[in-house]
């Protein structure tokens, strides 16, 4: 299991995110500079114990509606060959483990396998910031296999049970900057969202 470690990370991740999510192609909000909040998400061990994974949901309170988005990262300790130059989120100092770099979790081989090892009911969702510690209200739906299937990130999150068609769907919960709570699919197979926004 991955430790938690109570220490600090420069830059942050939140201001990490500030700066590369507006330059995302599903980005929807109206500001160059979003005003992010933590609003949820969960982690995954690495089996091998080498590459962080967190999926985390920020909440961003500038846009006309608030919009929450589902980013997975991968957190490393030496750069990862043969991905993008726009997977790299950025590097940080963290307080314990040096430097880390930060990647989007969708180009991250590790994140991505252990995504699926979660669709097929073969990982455990883990708490946020508590170690050792599963998370039951990360919950997934359906059956059948994903090898082979393409399996989807949905990065704009709307609270509904969406993705019924899906054989299989991640849903797990947030909540918007005013404190009210929600739960949306995160991932599914098979099934590419389109972009809503609002509440």
């Amino acid at each position: 299991m991955a430790a938690i470690h109570r220490t600090t990370m420069t830059p942050t991740k939140l201001e990490l995110l500030t700066g590369w999510l507006p330059q995302q192609s599903w980005y929807v909000g109206d500001a160059e500079s979003p005003e992010l909040v933590k609003a949820g998400g969960f982690r995954l061990d690495d089996p091998d114990g080498a590459v962080g994974i967190e999926f985390m949901v920020v909440a961003d309170d500038t846009a006309r509606e608030p919009v929450a988005y589902a980013v997975p990262l991968g957190y490393r300790g030496a750069a990862l060959e043969g991905v993008p130059g726009e997977a790299l989120i950025g590097t940080s100092e963290h307080g314990v483990l040096g430097t880390r770099w930060i990647y989007d979790g969708v180009h991250d081989p590790v994140v991505m396998a252990q995504l699926r090892a979660l669709l097929r009911g073969e990982a455990v969702p883990q708490h946020q910031s508590e170690s050792d510690t599963p998370d039951p209200t990360v919950t997934v739906h359906g059956t059948g296999p994903d090898d082979g299937l393409d399996v989807q990130v949905n990065r704009v999150l709307r609270p509904a049970e969406a993705a019924r068609t899906s054989s299989v769907r991640l849903v797990a919960g947030w909540m918007w900057p005013d404190g009210t709570a929600a739960r949306g699919v995160l991932a599914a197979v098979g099934l590419r969202y389109e972009v809503a926004r609002g509440r």
